[in-house]
């Protein structure tokens, strides 16, 4: 029997195939072949205002198949690091935009256009997030000048190793508030949560295999809490739903954010990403 060495699974030689003969045979006049429909990215370092040294990567991944809605959709994914350059370096922010997927030469100059706008929103991100984490590095030091406890000190010195810029931040803003001494902002009563909170403080693993389950898992959470406040609107959500609903999400951003998130498997977010598309899926038929 003949050696099969030069064939794919369509039975063309590679080499016919890599210049695109069959492709482009197949093709509308106007489109563009697969492999011409990513325009590159960027790579950019950014120091936020707290003085945190972060790499910003932003990368047209061309067509893909949506696992969720089993679509084809033009894909930029983002990825933040911070430390960037550190042995500690980690990537706090991920996430993947989806445009259609139009194969046309004008698509490509509108993902071109839309890229330094994902790198600016990305910046946007990086301070909103430390925003977050100095108002909370500003309770553990309240806490534990309060109590002195053993565990107040360890999340007080953790905080310190993990974000230094920050707690340094933090520590001022203390010492100012404390010199002016005005008085405390009237507390506005609190906002109604929604059913469904989406998850914080995301550990996004280093491996791009494990970081892509990690994202599409962030993202049903966010489509599901918005499937569900539009199906409560229209009168379409019962209790056994939105228990669910719950349910799911709560597991899913335990595993994303909680303890247990750096014991990240393949079968452990593929078992929460399923659990969730199916949730998704059967939430969509409720539209109709």
């Amino acid at each position: 029997m003949k050696s099969k060495k030069g064939l794919r699974r369509t039975g063309v030689p590679s080499s016919i195939q890599k210049r695109g003969f069959l492709s482009l045979k197949s093709l509308p006049p106007d489109e563009l072949d697969r492999q011409r429909c990513r325009v590159g990215g960027v790579n950019q370092n950014y120091t936020s205002s707290a003085g945190t040294l972060y790499h910003i990567q932003v990368e047209d991944l061309g067509p893909v198949v949506d696992r969720v809605t089993e679509t084809e959709v033009r894909r930029v994914n983002v990825i933040v690091y911070a430390d960037y350059g550190e042995p500690d370096a980690r990537i706090i922010h991920g996430r993947d935009y989806d445009f259609p997927d139009l194969r046309t030469h004008d698509h490509n100059d509108t993902i071109q256009g839309r890229i330094p706008e994902l790198a600016g929103a990305a910046r946007d991100v990086i301070e909103e997030k430390e925003r977050k984490q100095i108002a909370r590095i500003k309770g553990l030091i309240r806490d534990y000048h309060r109590t002195k406890t053993d565990r107040a000190k360890r999340a007080f010195e953790e905080a310190n190793g993990l974000f230094p810029f920050l707690f340094s931040r933090a520590w001022s803003e203390l010492k100012r508030e404390r010199a002016a001494a005005d008085p405390a902002p009237p507390v506005a009563p609190p906002a109604i949560p929604p059913e469904i909170a989406v998850p914080e403080d995301v550990l996004y693993p280093l491996d791009a295999a494990l970081r892509e389950r990690v994202i599409d898992i962030e993202r049903l959470i966010h489509a599901i809490r918005g499937d569900l406040e539009r199906l409560k609107a229209a009168g379409k959500a019962d209790d056994i739903l939105i228990q669910t609903c719950r349910k799911l999400t709560l597991r899913a951003r335990e595993a994303l954010a909680g303890p247990q998130a750096s014991e990240f498997t393949a079968r452990r977010l593929d078992m929460t990403r399923n659990s969730l598309t199916t949730t998704w899926r059967q939430m969509q038929s409720r539209f109709k």
